[in-house]
C-alpha cells in the first residue's frame, strides 16, 4: 500500500438530492479509509460541485469527506488537490486544516521513474475560448474579493448557480470533431511524458497514444472510480458499496 498511487476526480458532491448525496460521501468516505498508508492521493479538481471559501466561513456539509480526508493525510498518506473548474475560490482550509496540497495549475511529477502531467483538464480544450475567458474572470483576484463581501448564504446560491451553468455547458458543449485534451496529451506524450491524466469532461478513457498513455478519470456522477498506479502499472476501477468492483 505504501508504494501506491491514488487518482479520482469530479465527483461534484452538492449536486444531487440528501439521500443520494449520503450515499455518495458514504462511498467516498469508505473508499478514503480503504486506502490509508497510501503513497499519494491526487484529487484532479471539482469534489464539489461548486466550492467558495469565505474568511470564517465554509459552505455546510460534508463533515465526513472533510474527517476522512485529515484522517488519510494523518495515516501517512500525501494529498493533492489540483482545482477545478468548479472550485471558484479556496483560500487555507484544506492546507491548514486537512494537511491537502492545493495546486492551481497543471503539475508535472515523476512516480517510480515515469513522467506523468496532470491537470484538471479546464482551459486546455483549445477550442473553447469562450471558457477561457470565463476562467481568467472566475480566476481574477479583486472580482473574488468583491465577491467574499457578500453574505456566505446569498453568495453559495450564486455560486452553485453559476456551477450548474458551467456544468450544463460543458456537457452539451460541441469541441468539434477533434478532442483538444487528446490533443494537449498527444503533445505532452511527445515531450516525453509517459501518463497524462486529466477530469473535467466526465468521459473515462485510457488510450495508448504512442509511447504513452493518456487517461481522463471520468466521473463519480455516473460509476464511481479511482484511478491507481502500483507496480509500474497504471488501472481504472469501479468503486461499489462493499469494496473494489
Amino acid at each position: 500500500m505504501s508504494d501506491t498511487y491514488y487518482f479520482v476526480s469530479d465527483l461534484h458532491f452538492g449536486l444531487l438530492d440528501s439521500i443520494r448525496e449520503n450515499e455518495r460521501e458514504s462511498l467516498f468516505c469508505n473508499f478514503l479509509n480503504s486506502i490509508k498508508g497510501a503513497k499519494k492521493l491526487f484529487i484532479l479538481g471539482d469534489l464539489f460541485d461548486y466550492w467558495f471559501e469565505y474568511k470564517r466561513v465554509i459552505q455546510k456539509g460534508y463533515f465526513r469527506t472533510f474527517t476522512a480526508l485529515h484522517d488519510l493525510a494523518e495515516s501517512g498518506t500525501e494529498i493533492h488537490y489540483l482545482i477545478g473548474n468548479h472550485d471558484f475560490m479556496h483560500r487555507d482550509f484544506f492546507e491548514k486544516e486537512l494537511n491537502v496540497n492545493l495546486h492551481y495549475e497543471e503539475i508535472e511529477i515523476e512516480i517510480e521513474k515515469k513522467k506523468f502531467f496532470l491537470g484538471h483538464g479546464d482551459g486546455l480544450v483549445k477550442n473553447d475560448i469562450g471558457y477561457l475567458i470565463l476562467k481568467k474572470i472566475l480566476r481574477n483576484n479583486i472580482l473574488q474579493k468583491v465577491f467574499s463581501i457578500i453574505h456566505p448564504d446569498l453568495g453559495i446560491w450564486i455560486a452553485s448557480s453559476s456551477s450548474r451553468k458551467s456544468r450544463n455547458y460543458t456537457k452539451t458543449k460541441n469541441y468539434g470533431e477533434i478532442d483538444g485534451l487528446m490533443e494537449t496529451a498527444r503533445e505532452k506524450i511527445n515531450e516525453g511524458f509517459d501518463y497524462v491524466l486529466f477530469g473535467h469532461t466526465h468521459v473515462r478513457i485510457v488510450e495508448k497514444i504512442g509511447s504513452g498513455i493518456y487517461i481522463n478519470l471520468g466521473t463519480w456522477l455516473e460509476q464511481p472510480c479511482y484511478g491507481k498506479f502500483t507496480n509500474q502499472k497504471f488501472e481504472i476501477a469501479d468503486w461499489v458499496k462493499n469494496g473494489k468492483s
